[in-house]
């Protein structure tokens, strides 16, 4: 078993580490996709519309699932599996954006999936808006020898085309059939002006792509956009949550349903329950939230995993004398959202002691540190090494460096205005009126498009063994160093019982 990032710095991919061969894998031209770009922002400009103007998902949502039902899907939206009840499956999010960071991960993921059953992805299958054409370099080509089914979620993003390339690929669903023009001069008439249409699908393109997971054993038709799949002894439901982060009535419904009975549980959202430190319960149109649905005694959910924040967090939550494990699995392939900005923990009775998160809050600060130091040109200046960055990290925070230093970094007044102009979090008890909207704007505004192109990338996927009794949780972590790329490291691990 290779170090971790817990473990060494080099664990963590930092040195003059050797690249993997993941690009082996890659198409020979590549899209590098840029937040910062406006041809990317422009296409992505739904969610913020239908904040403005309304979210019409729940609609399109009901559209496709009253489709799907009427073309055959069980009306229950359950997929009932022939799994023994020892078995394994693999959960990896926000993966599509179709570059190195993404392709990294493929090794690793291969080695560690190969007797697992299926694969989840956990929202943002395809970047940037989700069209179908993107689904061969993005879906088909890096899990081509993924031999096994998967099953997915939509994310945001999945949504900017109104769903049509996910249902299409995930569901074999035709089109929708044009909806009515809203009338003039209404809030969905003004969003309709400006509203991104899906784009018509090159049909040869995406039948060229499906040949790449065209094997008997690599094939699953989901029942749309939100599902639940007994396996074994555990069933899993998987809810979409679209543009807004947010669950429709009917959905809602459903939701509570399936949720019914003594199988014990496991969520995937595509919108986290507990992320950074801060509790989000996921509201419900008409009333109440799916947190109150897994908190819940009666349902018997012992996990609630989320994509959307590419990074791995592990909240263990006490429920009426029972934990419930809540996840963020979002680091599967684009950019890294940092781990640096989540302040110390104290939420739902979770500490630091009890709290886990990849990337590191130092080798965050790091990465980014030398990120901004290229793009301001002031890398001399800007750059923290992994060692002083983790000292001012253990400084602002009042913890123990989680990696042990060899010879500590001394926290310098340089190193405290970086991790300060970087968002660095810190303790709640001393998180000022300034800092807080500095934080959620560094989160917010200058994380995203932060891609790289050379390692550590700091990706990271799950592998979840269950049994009768128990559930084995395991985060690994892929670098794009060849090291990690042979023998993945596990960056943390649970056993959750059932």
């Amino acid at each position: 078993m290779s170090h971790s990032s817990r473990d060494t710095a080099e664990g963590a991919g930092w040195g003059t580490a050797e690249r993997g061969d993941y690009k082996q894998l890659m198409p020979r031209r590549v899209e590098k996709l840029s937040w910062l770009n406006p041809k990317t922002l422009w296409p992505a400009r739904n969610g913020v519309l239908a904040s403005w103007f309304g979210d019409p998902t729940g609609r399109t949502r009901g559209r496709w699932v009253e489709q799907r039902t009427v073309a055959g899907a069980p009306a229950d939206k359950v997929v009932r599996r022939d799994d023994p009840d020892h078995f394994s499956f693999m959960v990896i999010g926000d993966t599509g954006e179709g570059d190195d960071p993404q392709y990294a991960v493929v090794p690793g993921f291969l080695k560690v999936s190969q007797d697992t059953r299926f694969a989840v992805l956990a929202s943002d299958v395809v970047y940037p808006v989700g069209t179908a054409d993107d689904y061969g370099t993005k879906f088909h080509r890096p899990y081509k020898d993924y031999q096994a089914p998967i099953y997915a979620i939509p994310g945001n993003h999945d949504w900017y085309e109104d769903l049509q390339g996910f249902m299409r690929v995930f569901c074999e669903a035709p089109p929708l059939a044009p909806e009515s023009a809203p009338r003039p001069l209404t809030p969905a008439w003004l969003r309709s002006l400006l509203w991104h249409k899906p784009r018509t699908t090159d049909e040869q393109r995406l039948a060229e792509a499906r040949q790449l997971r065209s094997a008997p054993a690599q094939q699953a038709v989901q029942p749309g956009p939100y599902w639940a799949v007994d396996a074994g002894p555990v069933r899993i439901i998987g809810i979409d949550t679209g543009l807004l982060g947010t669950v429709d009535a009917e959905q809602g419904r459903w939701l509570r349903e399936v949720s019914k009975g003594d199988t014990p549980k496991i969520l995937i959202t595509g919108s986290p329950l507990y992320v950074d430190a801060e509790r989000h319960p996921c509201p419900i149109d008409g009333g109440g939230t799916v947190d109150d649905i897994v908190r819940d005694p009666d349902h018997h959910y012992v996990a609630a995993i989320g994509g959307d924040i590419h990074n791995y967090q592990r909240y263990p939550v006490t429920v009426d004398g029972r934990t419930i494990q809540y996840v963020v699995a979002g680091g599967g392939g684009a950019f890294m959202h940092a781990t640096h900005t989540v302040p110390r923990v104290s939420v739902a009775g979770v500490t630091e002691d009890d709290f886990r998160c990849y990337p590191l809050r130092g080798d965050s600060l790091a990465f980014y540190s030398r990120l901004y130091g290229r793009r301001l040109r002031m890398r001399r200046f800007f750059t923290l090494t992994e060692g002083e960055a983790t000292a001012v990290i253990a400084k602002r925070l009042g913890i123990r460096p989680t990696r042990a230093q060899a010879s500590p970094a001394r926290v310098t007044l340089r190193t405290r205005l970086i991790a300060s102009l970087l968002g660095a979090g810190g303790r709640p008890d001393r998180t000022s009126r300034f800092r807080l909207p500095v934080r959620k704007a560094y989160t917010q505004l200058l994380s995203p498009g932060s891609a790289t192109y050379s390692p550590p990338f700091f990706k990271c996927f799950l592998r979840l063994d269950v049994t009768p009794d128990s559930v084995r949780l395991r985060c690994f972590s892929a670098t794009g160093n060849r090291e990690q790329e042979l023998d993945p490291p596990v960056e943390d691990e649970v056993t959750i019982s059932l």
